[in-house]
């Protein structure tokens, strides 16, 4: 399927959020500060990629 330049784009920039918060979720489970960090941060990156797969398959 073709997408076009806004989904494009909307996608590249929520993978790079999710890099970002990848490399969070493994700095928070390194050094456990916040216990509530650990999962906050594998909620928003579980709801990242699903915007992404829903993007990409729409």
């Amino acid at each position: 399927m073709s997408m076009n330049k806004k989904d494009k784009k909307q996608v590249e920039s929520l993978k790079k959020k999710l890099a970002n918060l990848q490399q969070q979720l493994s700095g928070a489970k390194k050094q456990p500060d916040d216990p509530a960090d650990v999962p906050r941060l594998e909620k928003e990156i579980a709801a990242m990629q699903k915007q992404i797969h829903d993007l990409l398959n729409s």
